[in-house]
């Protein structure tokens, strides 16, 4: 310590200091925890509290699950979570019971990565990273009920993600009632004849069991089928798309990945699609995340056409059924189920040699092209390769308007994931189809008169003709026209006509697929699954839930050779045989069984967790009706319910907060909560970044440790540049809280997160900017504390009219400003007031001081905690009510009035802000100075803006 700071620090014992200020967080930290500040009454259960707070109007606010990482947080993590606690704690202060705090998403792949390195087991090294982010979380007084904490591995918790598996595994959606419905209700339609089995004479009694359960599961909400997945041998896993590179191979290890079929769990959200989508309308989300969620779904409006080929139909989706005319050639994706089935023997007479890609047989050629095209990713195949690849089937399908034979390839440019895996193509009409006629050395038939002069003749063309605004031709057979028509009227006529011949009908189509729900890890929720010996499912009764993970020696999967994609995998949970394979009795009588393998995937946990907080030590049911019915229920300008406001990146926009809003709906539906949407407001935060510094290699360099230099950027000698970027430890630019609060305290912290900008938006941090907001801190207590003698110096008498104004616009601006959650520009009020009562020199007010450590009390509640018990009072800050204005002293006194003469100031006048444009417009015009400028001269017209602008025009 130099000896001009210990002198400082001698004259000024009592200053607000790092050290002072973390003696004051720690000691209120703890004060707040023994007496349960924070904790939020329910309407009824175990945390059943004061009738009275539970009478004022509630606000339930969410913070997106954090993943507990062992790195620990850095300052860009709790941006979110000190806005919602500033924003919670104003809630508080304006009487509102409020329901905030923090749980934590602890299943998922890092973990188990860090479990498969070194030995420790997944649930270990877990709670070792969550004690210590509750430890960095407490650091920053974040105001969290912390007797709703849990974290998703803990076996009570995901007893509850397992049951409601369940109560979708035991649930169909119902078309006519346009929700879900029990599947004995089903069941029961099967017995009594009510409802006919699909695509079967038989009536469901003379069905086997495994038929019934075959039936069941085209029904079924969750359901199991053979779905194409990514398998990486290399790796031993299946991988979502996200962990695949557009190369086809994978992120992690850089092997490649093949698409395989596997028996996979799969959740029929595409049974909600429409819901999903008409439902946004009522949410009060960000534009830009609606937009994104409808573009996922992506419904289209269309057609379904049955294409024959011999004793089977192709069936495809096309929302340009006006053009079927031209269908001059179908495609199917490579793992669609037909190719096998309609495949010939030998191929047909007059192939072109083009077509078969030089194999002797149709076979041959489909079999070496289906292993070319599942070592491709979809974003290769959906990519715009100039070349265009594929191969005869050797079958042909019938065009049913025309009666035209179409020949049937397969191709990668179609894919399983939309529609039903087949098109009808129509290369004069479609860039796609038409780069692969050309190629191929297919028929191009015109059917849209172009609106240019190329003609209608496509061999002539250089690419396709695609327009709405256009006339059907060359589109007549003996049973239908459509020549001269435009497009919409053309595709209402051959819709009826298709639907009239039973070969097809109008339908709706989405992008949206199934959710694939199996994970091959060990990390997740088992399923409460298990398998008689005739391979049926059957779901564990509640009474023997939680089904618990059981430990295992080794939690890799077993690897294989990266190049055969005709490896099976082996999940971790199918090497413990003894947990594997039991015998049980499900209700009637003891019978062998296997269980489910596979575990849930890391969402399950995330898409019902607002429940969870609502009601945390329920073990008899999954919520208690009424205090979800307070929390969470329908209520004016929510019509769908659900949690107030909800805040975290806008990267979960399609995956997350679609799975939570599909796991609402059904649990809605079946009546177990009156929530129809699980968040009713959505925030997005911004992100904080921080400057990235590479050498000359490009690798990244401390960045504490970089020096600037006459505008440059220096490490260790050499230049290095400088771009603004992500924050995190692979960047050697991670500023941990911890570095800050010991340097300034977390009331310091807190401030300047949230003075840096508005919220929505990202923006850098800059350590050397955070004195700014301790300075504030600084000058604040020496408004109310003495630094020499500690002594309070608050006086008792009446504040000037001056800083009754500035008193009573601060609390009007921060007001509306925590409100809108504009908390850069409450701060800047805030220190507008402050700066006000430094300049006046004397002693404060106490009047004045005691709403102004109100006012700071949201954003640094440690200092105002600490000060506003120096100012006499033994209840805490946290709950007093927030200071409220006076209209009288807000509006200005006087304001000023502008005159011009000729568009040029003459005169500026003080008037009170009620004047009449009369009463201004006399005053202006006897005022000395306007009236030299006129100089005698007549006024042509006079403008008044009331009260701040006159403008004289002379005449």
């Amino acid at each position: 310590m130099s000896e001009t700071n210990s002198a400082a620090e001698a004259a000024a014992p009592h200053r607000y200091t790092a050290a002072m200020a973390a003696d004051i967080e720690a000691r209120w930290q703890d004060f707040w925890d023994a007496e349960g500040t924070y904790e939020t009454p329910n309407p009824s259960g175990d945390l059943a509290g004061d009738p009275a707070v539970v009478a004022r109007p509630k606000k339930f606010i969410m913070d997106m699950f954090p993943y507990p990482s062992g790195a620990g947080l850095h300052v860009g993590h709790p941006l979110g979570y000190i806005a919602t606690d500033v924003f919670a704690r104003h809630q508080r202060m304006t009487g509102h019971n409020v329901l905030h705090t923090l749980g934590f998403d602890a299943f998922g792949l890092p973990a188990e990565q860090y479990a498969v390195q070194t030995g420790t087991h997944p649930r270990v090294s877990t709670e070792a990273n969550i004690e210590n982010m509750k430890v960095q979380l407490r650091r920053l007084g974040l105001g969290h009920d912390k007797r709703r904490s849990f974290a998703t591995m803990d076996p009570d918790y995901y007893k509850w993600t397992q049951w409601i598996f369940l109560q979708i595994f035991n649930s169909w959606y119902d078309e006519e009632a346009k929700k879900a419905r029990p599947i004995a209700d089903l069941v029961a339609q099967f017995e009594s004849g009510e409802r006919s089995v699909p695509g079967s004479t038989r009536a469901w009694s003379e069905l086997t069991a495994t038929e019934r359960a075959d039936v069941l599961g085209q029904y079924r909400l969750a359901y199991a089928s053979d779905a194409p997945v990514n398998w990486c041998p290399g790796l031993g896993t299946v991988l979502a798309n996200e962990e695949v590179t557009a190369e086809g191979r994978s992120e992690r290890g850089n092997y490649p990945v093949f698409k395989a079929k596997l028996r996979q769990w799969n959740m029929r959200i595409t049974a909600y699609a429409d819901r999903l989508l008409d439902d946004l309308d009522a949410l009060d989300w960000p534009e830009a995340i609606k937009l994104q969620q409808r573009n996922w779904i992506g419904r289209s409006e269309g057609a379904r056409v049955d294409f024959p080929v011999g004793d089977e139909a192709i069936t495809v989706f096309t929302t340009r059924q006006d053009t079927l005319f031209g269908a001059t050639y179908m495609v199917l994706a490579p793992e669609h189920d037909l190719v096998g089935k309609i495949v010939p023997d030998a191929w047909p007479e007059g192939t072109h040699d083009v077509w078969t890609g030089g194999y002797a047989t149709p076979a041959e050629a489909v079999d070496a092209y289906r292993k070319q095209a599942a070592a491709k990713s979809d974003v290769e195949r959906q990519a715009d390769a100039k070349e265009k690849t594929g191969v005869f089937t050797g079958a042909y399908a019938i065009n049913p308007v025309s009666g035209d034979r179409v020949p049937v390839f397969v191709a990668d440019y179609v894919l399983m994931g939309y529609g039903t895996g087949a098109i009808m193509a129509v290369p004069a009409h479609d860039t796609r189809d038409f780069a692969f006629a050309r190629a191929f050395e297919l028929p191009m038939r015109c059917v849209v008169e172009p609106s240019d002069d190329r003609g209608t003749d496509p061999s002539t063309w250089d690419d396709a003709f695609d327009s709405y605004d256009a006339k059907i031709v060359n589109s007549s057979s003996e049973a239908l026209s459509l020549d001269g028509l435009g497009v919409v009227e053309a595709k209402a006529k051959i819709t009826e006509w298709l639907t009239e011949q039973g070969i097809g009908e109008g339908t709706v189509n989405f992008r949206l697929r199934d959710w694939l729900f199996s994970r091959q890890r060990y990390w997740g929720e088992p399923f409460p699954i298990v398998y008689d010996e005739d391979g049926i499912a059957h779901a564990l009764p509640e009474s023997m839930l939680p089904l618990e993970l059981p430990e295992v020696d080794d939690y890799s999967p077993r690897t294989f050779d990266p190049d055969d994609a005709d490896t099976q995998p082996e999940t971790p949970l199918s090497r413990n045989e003894d947990w594997v394979n039991v015998t049980l009795d499900l209700g009637d009588g003891p019978k062998k069984y296997r269980r489910e393998t596979n575990t849930m995937p890391n969402w399950a946990g995330s898409c019902w967790y607002e429940l969870r907080y609502l009601d945390p030590h329920n073990d008899e049911r999954l919520v208690d009706p009424e205090i979800e019915r307070y929390w969470m229920g329908p209520r004016e300008g929510q019509p769908h319910g659900g949690v107030d406001l909800y805040v975290g990146g806008a990267e979960h926009a399609v995956l997350h907060l679609l799975y939570a809003r599909f796991w609402s709906k059904v649990l809605y539906d079946l009546g177990h909560v009156s929530s129809a949407e699980p968040f009713h407001k959505l925030y997005n935060q911004g992100m904080i970044q921080a400057f990235v510094y590479r050498d000359a290699r490009g690798i990244a360099v401390p960045a504490a440790e970089v020096e600037e230099r006459d505008g440059a950027f220096w490490y260790q000698g050499e230049k290095v540049s400088r771009v603004l970027g992500k924050m995190g430890k692979s960047l050697k630019n991670a500023v941990t809280p911890d570095e800050i609060c010991a340097e300034y305290g977390a009331d310091t912290l807190r401030l300047y997160e949230m003075a840096m900008g508005p919220l929505d938006v990202s923006r850098p941090w800059d350590t050397r900017a955070v004195v700014g907001q301790y300075r504030l801190l600084q000058r604040l207590w020496r408004n109310v504390v003495d630094e020499s003698t500690g002594e309070v110096t608050v006086v008792d008498s009446e504040p000037d009219e001056d800083t009754l104004r500035a008193l009573h616009k601060a609390i009007d601006g921060v007001s509306q400003d925590m409100a809108a959650m504009r908390f850069n520009t409450a701060i800047a009020k805030v220190t507008e007031l402050n700066n006000h009562l430094t300049k006046t020199g004397g002693p404060v007010s106490r009047s004045v001081a005691e709403r102004l450590v109100l006012l700071v009390a949201p954003l640094a509640p440690h200092i105002a905690e600490e000060l506003w018990h120096k100012l006499g009072h033994t209840d805490s800050v946290v709950h007093q009510p927030f200071p409220v204005a006076d209209p009288a002293y807000v509006v200005d006194e006087t304001v000023t009035c502008v005159v011009q003469v000729k568009g040029k100031v003459k005169a500026r006048l003080e008037v009170s802000p009620s004047i009449t444009d009369a009463e201004l417009e006399a005053l202006a015009l006897a005022d000395a100075g306007v009236v030299a400028a006129l100089g005698g001269a007549g006024i042509r017209k006079v403008i008044v803006r009331a009260p701040k602008l006159v403008n004289i025009v002379p005449a």
